[in-house]
Protein backbone atom coordinates (compact mmCIF):
# COMPACT_ATOMS: atom_id res chain seq x y z
CA UNK A 1 0.00 0.00 0.00
CA UNK A 2 1.02 3.21 -0.66
CA UNK A 3 -0.52 6.57 -0.22
CA UNK A 4 0.19 9.87 -2.87
CA UNK A 5 -1.06 12.85 -3.55
CA UNK A 6 -1.60 15.32 -6.10
CA UNK A 7 -1.57 19.39 -5.55
CA UNK A 8 -2.51 22.73 -6.67
CA UNK A 9 -2.90 25.61 -4.51
CA UNK A 10 -2.67 29.53 -4.26
CA UNK A 11 0.73 29.03 -2.98
CA UNK A 12 1.78 27.83 -6.64
CA UNK A 13 -1.29 28.79 -9.10
CA UNK A 14 -3.40 31.14 -9.48
CA UNK A 15 -6.83 31.23 -8.32
CA UNK A 16 -8.52 31.04 -11.80
CA UNK A 17 -6.17 27.96 -12.49
CA UNK A 18 -7.16 26.34 -8.98
CA UNK A 19 -10.71 26.78 -10.14
CA UNK A 20 -10.71 25.32 -13.06
CA UNK A 21 -8.93 22.13 -11.50
CA UNK A 22 -11.70 21.78 -8.83
CA UNK A 23 -14.02 21.75 -11.63
CA UNK A 24 -12.07 18.95 -13.63
CA UNK A 25 -11.98 17.14 -10.47
CA UNK A 26 -15.48 16.40 -10.25
CA UNK A 27 -16.46 12.67 -9.90
CA UNK A 28 -12.54 11.88 -10.69
CA UNK A 29 -11.85 10.13 -6.99
CA UNK A 30 -15.06 7.72 -7.92
CA UNK A 31 -14.13 6.83 -11.62
CA UNK A 32 -10.26 6.24 -9.97
CA UNK A 33 -11.56 4.12 -7.69
CA UNK A 34 -14.68 1.53 -9.53
CA UNK A 35 -12.89 1.71 -12.66
CA UNK A 36 -8.96 2.64 -12.02
CA UNK A 37 -6.28 1.21 -10.33
CA UNK A 38 -6.87 2.81 -6.65
CA UNK A 39 -7.80 1.70 -3.49
CA UNK A 40 -9.28 4.62 -2.49
CA UNK A 41 -9.46 8.57 -3.19
CA UNK A 42 -10.25 11.81 -1.28
CA UNK A 43 -10.56 15.01 -3.04
CA UNK A 44 -10.23 18.18 -0.77
CA UNK A 45 -11.31 21.46 -2.85
CA UNK A 46 -11.48 24.75 -1.13
CA UNK A 47 -11.88 28.25 -2.13
CA UNK A 48 -7.76 28.44 -2.71
CA UNK A 49 -6.67 24.89 -3.48
CA UNK A 50 -7.57 21.09 -5.09
CA UNK A 51 -5.92 18.22 -3.12
CA UNK A 52 -6.47 14.63 -4.62
CA UNK A 53 -5.21 11.64 -2.06
CA UNK A 54 -5.21 8.26 -3.21
CA UNK A 55 -3.85 4.76 -2.38
CA UNK A 56 -2.48 2.41 -4.64
CA UNK A 57 -2.58 -1.26 -3.56
CA UNK A 58 0.05 -3.90 -3.63
CA UNK A 59 0.79 -5.56 -6.57
CA UNK A 60 -1.52 -2.82 -8.74
CA UNK A 61 -1.41 -2.88 -12.69
CA UNK A 62 0.89 0.76 -12.42
CA UNK A 63 3.23 2.18 -10.10
CA UNK A 64 2.28 5.93 -8.07
CA UNK A 65 3.76 8.26 -11.08
CA UNK A 66 0.98 6.11 -13.50
CA UNK A 67 -1.25 6.87 -11.16
CA UNK A 68 -0.83 10.11 -10.65
CA UNK A 69 -0.35 10.70 -14.16
CA UNK A 70 -3.28 8.84 -15.42
CA UNK A 71 -5.73 11.13 -12.52
CA UNK A 72 -3.41 14.69 -13.82
CA UNK A 73 -4.87 13.19 -17.25
CA UNK A 74 -8.66 13.00 -15.71
CA UNK A 75 -8.92 16.43 -14.27
CA UNK A 76 -7.31 17.31 -17.57
CA UNK A 77 -10.06 16.47 -19.88
CA UNK A 78 -12.49 17.01 -17.80
CA UNK A 79 -11.60 20.97 -17.39
CA UNK A 80 -10.49 21.57 -21.12
CA UNK A 81 -7.03 22.41 -20.28
CA UNK A 82 -3.99 21.22 -21.95
CA UNK A 83 -2.68 17.59 -20.45
CA UNK A 84 0.87 18.81 -20.40
CA UNK A 85 -0.33 21.96 -18.21
CA UNK A 86 -1.94 20.10 -15.73
CA UNK A 87 0.94 17.79 -15.08
CA UNK A 88 3.47 20.60 -14.95
CA UNK A 89 0.91 22.67 -12.60
CA UNK A 90 -0.04 19.92 -9.92
CA UNK A 91 2.66 19.01 -7.04
CA UNK A 92 3.10 15.17 -6.38
CA UNK A 93 3.67 13.88 -2.85
CA UNK A 94 4.52 10.21 -2.31
CA UNK A 95 4.68 7.72 0.90
CA UNK A 96 5.74 9.64 4.02
CA UNK A 97 5.84 13.10 2.28
CA UNK A 98 1.67 12.64 2.21
CA UNK A 99 0.56 12.39 5.87
CA UNK A 100 3.59 15.57 6.60
CA UNK A 101 1.67 17.90 3.87
CA UNK A 102 -1.87 17.08 5.01
CA UNK A 103 -0.72 17.58 8.70
CA UNK A 104 0.63 20.87 7.48
CA UNK A 105 -2.58 21.96 5.56
CA UNK A 106 -5.39 21.19 8.30
CA UNK A 107 -3.68 23.12 10.53
CA UNK A 108 -3.67 26.22 8.23
CA UNK A 109 0.16 26.46 8.27
CA UNK A 110 -0.60 26.27 4.39
CA UNK A 111 -3.48 28.55 4.14
CA UNK A 112 -3.90 32.14 2.77
CA UNK A 113 -4.52 33.08 6.67
CA UNK A 114 -2.29 31.49 8.40
CA UNK A 115 -3.40 29.48 11.63
CA UNK A 116 -7.13 29.65 10.01
CA UNK A 117 -9.51 26.96 11.29
CA UNK A 118 -12.09 26.38 8.11
CA UNK A 119 -9.63 24.39 6.91
CA UNK A 120 -10.37 21.72 9.40
CA UNK A 121 -13.95 21.59 9.17
CA UNK A 122 -13.55 21.36 5.42
CA UNK A 123 -11.10 18.29 5.32
CA UNK A 124 -13.63 16.91 8.09
CA UNK A 125 -16.23 17.22 5.27
CA UNK A 126 -13.91 15.80 3.02
CA UNK A 127 -13.67 12.39 4.45
CA UNK A 128 -17.01 12.53 5.33
CA UNK A 129 -17.52 12.77 1.43
CA UNK A 130 -15.52 10.25 0.54
CA UNK A 131 -17.01 7.79 2.86
CA UNK A 132 -21.05 8.57 1.71
CA UNK A 133 -19.40 7.48 -2.27
CA UNK A 134 -17.50 4.44 -1.19
CA UNK A 135 -13.82 5.89 -2.34
CA UNK A 136 -12.40 5.98 1.10
CA UNK A 137 -10.19 3.34 1.80
CA UNK A 138 -9.02 2.55 5.60
CA UNK A 139 -5.53 3.60 5.24
CA UNK A 140 -7.16 6.56 3.93
CA UNK A 141 -9.76 7.23 6.71
CA UNK A 142 -6.59 6.67 9.15
CA UNK A 143 -4.48 9.54 7.31
CA UNK A 144 -7.30 11.60 7.43
CA UNK A 145 -8.55 10.79 11.26
CA UNK A 146 -4.94 11.41 12.59
CA UNK A 147 -4.68 14.95 10.27
CA UNK A 148 -8.06 15.71 12.70
CA UNK A 149 -6.22 15.09 15.73
CA UNK A 150 -2.98 16.82 14.57
CA UNK A 151 -5.23 19.51 14.26
CA UNK A 152 -6.49 19.74 17.26
CA UNK A 153 -3.46 19.23 18.86
CA UNK A 154 -1.95 21.99 17.11
CA UNK A 155 -4.91 24.50 18.08
CA UNK A 156 -4.66 23.06 21.57
CA UNK A 157 -0.80 23.74 22.22
CA UNK A 158 -0.08 26.74 20.25
CA UNK A 159 -1.54 30.57 19.73
CA UNK A 160 -1.80 29.84 16.02
CA UNK A 161 -4.92 30.70 15.25
CA UNK A 162 -6.35 31.68 18.58
CA UNK A 163 -7.14 35.33 17.38
CA UNK A 164 -9.90 33.75 15.62
CA UNK A 165 -8.90 34.46 11.80
CA UNK A 166 -9.78 33.66 8.40
CA UNK A 167 -10.45 34.06 5.19
CA UNK A 168 -13.97 35.46 6.12
CA UNK A 169 -12.91 37.51 8.92
CA UNK A 170 -10.26 39.20 7.39
CA UNK A 171 -11.72 40.22 3.96
CA UNK A 172 -15.00 41.43 6.40
CA UNK A 173 -12.18 43.73 7.81
CA UNK A 174 -11.29 44.97 4.88
CA UNK A 175 -15.09 45.71 3.41
CA UNK A 176 -15.55 47.67 7.26
CA UNK A 177 -12.23 49.37 6.40
CA UNK A 178 -13.66 50.92 3.39
CA UNK A 179 -17.66 50.72 3.46
CA UNK A 180 -19.51 54.33 5.34
CA UNK A 181 -21.56 53.26 8.23
CA UNK A 182 -21.43 50.67 11.26
CA UNK A 183 -22.10 47.17 10.83
CA UNK A 184 -25.35 47.34 12.74
CA UNK A 185 -26.57 49.71 10.43
CA UNK A 186 -25.51 48.30 7.06
CA UNK A 187 -27.57 45.67 4.84
CA UNK A 188 -25.51 42.73 3.36
CA UNK A 189 -26.46 40.40 0.23
CA UNK A 190 -24.83 37.03 0.75
CA UNK A 191 -24.61 34.72 -2.17
CA UNK A 192 -24.74 30.71 -2.21
CA UNK A 193 -25.43 28.24 1.09
CA UNK A 194 -22.66 26.16 1.43
CA UNK A 195 -20.16 26.40 3.93
CA UNK A 196 -17.90 29.66 3.21
CA UNK A 197 -22.20 31.11 3.15
CA UNK A 198 -22.64 29.87 6.83
CA UNK A 199 -19.45 31.40 8.09
CA UNK A 200 -20.05 34.48 6.61
CA UNK A 201 -23.35 34.17 7.88
CA UNK A 202 -21.94 33.82 11.64
CA UNK A 203 -19.38 36.54 10.89
CA UNK A 204 -21.53 39.01 9.93
CA UNK A 205 -23.99 38.09 13.26
CA UNK A 206 -20.81 38.53 15.74
CA UNK A 207 -20.30 41.58 14.15
CA UNK A 208 -23.40 43.33 14.51
CA UNK A 209 -24.91 42.84 10.93
CA UNK A 210 -28.88 41.58 11.50
CA UNK A 211 -29.74 42.76 8.01
CA UNK A 212 -29.00 40.19 5.76
CA UNK A 213 -30.49 39.03 2.60
CA UNK A 214 -29.47 35.44 0.93
CA UNK A 215 -29.73 34.73 -2.81
CA UNK A 216 -28.79 30.96 -4.26
CA UNK A 217 -29.10 30.37 -7.97
CA UNK A 218 -29.89 26.99 -7.05
CA UNK A 219 -32.77 28.19 -5.42
CA UNK A 220 -31.80 26.65 -1.83
CA UNK A 221 -32.31 30.35 0.20
CA UNK A 222 -35.61 29.27 1.85
CA UNK A 223 -34.04 26.04 3.37
CA UNK A 224 -30.32 27.85 4.18
CA UNK A 225 -32.30 30.84 6.05
CA UNK A 226 -34.83 28.82 7.71
CA UNK A 227 -31.53 27.12 9.05
CA UNK A 228 -29.62 30.24 9.65
CA UNK A 229 -31.79 33.23 9.67
CA UNK A 230 -31.72 35.98 7.31
CA UNK A 231 -34.43 36.19 4.57
CA UNK A 232 -34.19 34.63 1.13
CA UNK A 233 -33.94 36.30 -2.32
CA UNK A 234 -35.40 34.92 -5.54
CA UNK A 235 -34.50 35.56 -8.87
CA UNK A 236 -37.03 37.87 -9.14
CA UNK A 237 -36.72 40.38 -5.93
CA UNK A 238 -32.58 39.98 -6.70
CA UNK A 239 -32.26 43.26 -8.32
CA UNK A 240 -34.22 45.17 -5.20
CA UNK A 241 -31.78 43.26 -3.05
CA UNK A 242 -28.92 44.60 -4.89
CA UNK A 243 -30.43 47.97 -4.68
CA UNK A 244 -30.53 47.77 -0.94
CA UNK A 245 -27.14 46.14 -0.22
CA UNK A 246 -24.39 48.14 1.13
CA UNK A 247 -22.09 44.85 1.32
CA UNK A 248 -22.37 42.20 -1.65
CA UNK A 249 -20.28 38.79 -0.76
CA UNK A 250 -19.94 36.09 -3.01
CA UNK A 251 -19.51 32.52 -1.49
CA UNK A 252 -21.43 30.36 -4.03
CA UNK A 253 -18.86 29.54 -7.30
CA UNK A 254 -21.96 29.67 -9.82
CA UNK A 255 -21.46 28.76 -13.09
CA UNK A 256 -21.22 32.36 -14.62
CA UNK A 257 -20.06 35.15 -12.38
CA UNK A 258 -22.37 37.80 -12.47
CA UNK A 259 -21.71 40.64 -15.48
CA UNK A 260 -20.80 44.14 -14.22
CA UNK A 261 -24.26 45.52 -15.96
CA UNK A 262 -26.58 43.66 -14.04
CA UNK A 263 -25.01 45.78 -10.57
CA UNK A 264 -26.75 49.18 -9.51
CA UNK A 265 -25.23 52.66 -9.31
CA UNK A 266 -24.50 53.52 -6.10
CA UNK A 267 -22.25 52.98 -3.47
CA UNK A 268 -21.17 49.59 -2.20
CA UNK A 269 -18.34 47.12 -1.17
CA UNK A 270 -18.47 43.66 -3.00
CA UNK A 271 -16.70 40.62 -1.61
CA UNK A 272 -15.75 37.86 -3.71
CA UNK A 273 -14.43 34.64 -1.63
CA UNK A 274 -15.88 32.03 -4.18
CA UNK A 275 -12.99 30.12 -6.09
CA UNK A 276 -14.88 30.40 -9.40
CA UNK A 277 -15.71 34.02 -9.17
CA UNK A 278 -19.36 34.74 -8.36
CA UNK A 279 -18.92 38.27 -10.29
CA UNK A 280 -17.21 40.01 -13.04
CA UNK A 281 -13.48 41.43 -11.69
CA UNK A 282 -15.12 44.51 -14.19
CA UNK A 283 -17.34 44.94 -11.61
CA UNK A 284 -14.19 46.97 -9.56
CA UNK A 285 -14.45 49.33 -12.51
CA UNK A 286 -18.13 50.40 -11.56
CA UNK A 287 -18.25 54.02 -10.20
CA UNK A 288 -17.95 54.29 -6.02
CA UNK A 289 -17.47 50.09 -5.97
CA UNK A 290 -14.85 48.50 -3.97
CA UNK A 291 -14.09 44.66 -4.92
CA UNK A 292 -12.30 42.61 -2.34
CA UNK A 293 -11.06 39.40 -3.76
CA UNK A 294 -9.43 35.92 -2.45
CA UNK A 295 -5.99 37.42 -3.64
CA UNK A 296 -6.69 40.60 -1.42
CA UNK A 297 -7.19 38.49 1.73
CA UNK A 298 -4.19 36.58 0.79
CA UNK A 299 -2.12 40.28 0.59
CA UNK A 300 -3.97 41.46 3.46
CA UNK A 301 -3.72 38.68 6.20
CA UNK A 302 -1.70 39.65 8.73
CA UNK A 303 1.03 37.46 9.53
CA UNK A 304 0.85 34.53 12.90
CA UNK A 305 3.93 34.91 15.51
CA UNK A 306 7.10 33.27 14.50
CA UNK A 307 7.02 31.19 17.99
CA UNK A 308 3.24 29.69 17.15
CA UNK A 309 4.18 28.99 13.57
CA UNK A 310 7.43 27.30 14.99
CA UNK A 311 5.88 25.50 17.27
CA UNK A 312 2.91 24.29 15.07
CA UNK A 313 5.55 22.92 13.06
CA UNK A 314 7.16 21.01 15.20
CA UNK A 315 3.73 19.65 16.27
CA UNK A 316 3.34 18.39 12.79
CA UNK A 317 6.41 16.85 12.13
CA UNK A 318 5.97 14.82 15.17
CA UNK A 319 2.41 13.66 14.30
CA UNK A 320 4.13 12.75 10.52
CA UNK A 321 6.47 10.45 12.14
CA UNK A 322 4.64 8.90 14.15
CA UNK A 323 2.02 8.28 11.27
CA UNK A 324 4.46 6.48 9.70
CA UNK A 325 5.77 4.32 12.23
CA UNK A 326 2.43 3.11 13.25
CA UNK A 327 1.36 2.65 9.68
CA UNK A 328 5.37 0.70 9.10
CA UNK A 329 4.27 -1.11 12.61
CA UNK A 330 0.89 -2.36 10.89
CA UNK A 331 2.90 -3.65 7.70
CA UNK A 332 5.07 -5.62 10.00
CA UNK A 333 2.21 -7.80 10.97
CA UNK A 334 2.92 -9.82 8.00
CA UNK A 335 6.46 -10.81 9.24
CA UNK A 336 5.26 -11.90 12.54
CA UNK A 337 2.51 -13.71 11.17
CA UNK A 338 5.44 -15.51 8.80
CA UNK A 339 7.71 -16.13 11.31
CA UNK A 340 4.63 -17.17 14.02
CA UNK A 341 3.25 -20.05 11.29
CA UNK A 342 7.06 -21.22 10.70
CA UNK A 343 7.75 -21.51 14.24
CA UNK A 344 4.28 -23.42 14.59
CA UNK A 345 4.86 -25.57 11.80
CA UNK A 346 8.15 -26.68 13.09
CA UNK A 347 6.03 -26.91 16.62
CA UNK A 348 3.20 -29.38 15.24
CA UNK A 349 5.65 -31.46 13.23
CA UNK A 350 7.51 -32.24 16.63
CA UNK A 351 4.64 -32.78 18.25
CA UNK A 352 3.50 -35.32 16.03
CA UNK A 353 6.58 -37.72 16.59
CA UNK A 354 5.69 -37.42 20.41
CA UNK A 355 2.04 -38.72 19.91
CA UNK A 356 3.36 -40.91 17.68
CA UNK A 357 6.23 -42.42 20.28
CA UNK A 358 3.65 -42.00 23.51
CA UNK A 359 0.11 -42.08 22.42
CA UNK A 360 -2.51 -40.25 23.94
CA UNK A 361 -1.26 -40.42 27.01
CA UNK A 362 -0.83 -37.79 30.23
CA UNK A 363 2.76 -37.74 29.06
CA UNK A 364 2.28 -36.51 25.73
CA UNK A 365 -0.02 -33.73 26.83
CA UNK A 366 2.76 -32.52 29.60
CA UNK A 367 4.87 -32.96 26.73
CA UNK A 368 2.57 -31.11 24.39
CA UNK A 369 2.02 -27.66 27.01
CA UNK A 370 5.46 -27.79 27.72
CA UNK A 371 6.87 -27.31 24.42
CA UNK A 372 3.91 -24.46 23.71
CA UNK A 373 5.00 -22.40 26.91
CA UNK A 374 8.59 -22.74 25.31
CA UNK A 375 7.48 -21.57 22.12
CA UNK A 376 5.40 -18.46 22.82
CA UNK A 377 8.46 -17.79 25.39
CA UNK A 378 10.80 -18.05 22.25
CA UNK A 379 8.69 -15.79 20.03
CA UNK A 380 7.88 -13.16 22.40
CA UNK A 381 11.60 -11.17 21.80
CA UNK A 382 11.18 -11.17 18.27
CA UNK A 383 7.73 -10.04 18.19
CA UNK A 384 8.30 -7.08 20.04
CA UNK A 385 12.19 -6.61 18.47
CA UNK A 386 10.00 -6.55 14.97
CA UNK A 387 8.18 -3.40 16.27
CA UNK A 388 10.83 -1.57 17.93
CA UNK A 389 12.76 -2.16 14.66
CA UNK A 390 9.61 -0.63 12.59
CA UNK A 391 9.38 1.90 14.75
CA UNK A 392 13.19 2.87 14.26
CA UNK A 393 12.71 2.79 10.61
CA UNK A 394 14.96 -0.41 10.23
CA UNK A 395 12.37 -2.68 9.66
CA UNK A 396 14.56 -4.31 6.17
CA UNK A 397 16.89 -5.60 8.46
CA UNK A 398 14.55 -7.80 10.42
CA UNK A 399 13.29 -9.12 7.17
CA UNK A 400 16.69 -9.86 5.95
CA UNK A 401 17.42 -11.65 9.68
CA UNK A 402 14.04 -13.60 8.53
CA UNK A 403 14.99 -14.52 5.31
CA UNK A 404 18.73 -15.55 6.20
CA UNK A 405 17.45 -17.45 9.29
CA UNK A 406 14.83 -19.26 8.08
CA UNK A 407 14.46 -18.49 4.47
CA UNK A 408 11.20 -16.58 4.93
CA UNK A 409 10.42 -14.54 1.90
CA UNK A 410 8.37 -11.12 2.92
CA UNK A 411 7.76 -7.90 1.60
CA UNK A 412 9.34 -5.41 3.11
CA UNK A 413 7.16 -2.66 3.91
CA UNK A 414 7.77 1.35 3.00
CA UNK A 415 9.87 3.33 5.34
CA UNK A 416 9.84 7.04 6.15
CA UNK A 417 13.13 8.61 4.84
CA UNK A 418 14.80 11.11 7.49
CA UNK A 419 15.87 13.23 4.40
CA UNK A 420 13.94 14.92 2.36
CA UNK A 421 13.42 13.16 -1.35
CA UNK A 422 14.15 14.14 -4.20
CA UNK A 423 12.17 15.11 -7.28
CA UNK A 424 11.42 11.84 -9.78
CA UNK A 425 13.20 11.15 -12.61
CA UNK A 426 11.27 10.15 -15.85
CA UNK A 427 12.89 8.76 -18.58
CA UNK A 428 10.01 9.50 -20.96
CA UNK A 429 9.63 13.17 -22.13
CA UNK A 430 5.83 13.09 -21.28
CA UNK A 431 6.05 15.52 -18.33
CA UNK A 432 4.55 13.95 -14.74
CA UNK A 433 2.90 16.06 -11.72
CA UNK A 434 6.02 17.65 -9.83
CA UNK A 435 7.57 15.55 -6.88
CA UNK A 436 8.18 17.73 -4.19
CA UNK A 437 10.42 17.28 -1.23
Amino acid sequence: MVLFCLVASHRTVDLNTVARLSTGALGVAEDAVSRGALAGAITLSTCNRLELYGELPEHASVDVPGAQQELAERIARRAGLDERFVLETMDAYEGPEVPRHLFTVVSGLESAVVGEREITGQVRRALAGAQQSGTASPHLVQLFEAAARTAREVGASTGLGERGRSIVSVALDLADDITSGDWPERHALVFGTGAYAGATMAALRDRGCADIEVYSGSGRAQQFTDQRGGSPVTDESLPGALRRADVIIGCSGGSAPMPASRFPAGPRTVVDLALARDFDPAVADLPNVELITLESVRVAAPEETRESVAAAREIVERAARDFENARTARSMDQAIVALRKHTMAVLDAELDKVRTHHGCTGAEEQIEMAMRRMVRSLLHTPTVRARQLAAEGRADEYITGLEALYGLEVAVPDVPEETAPSSRQDPSDTPRPRAVG
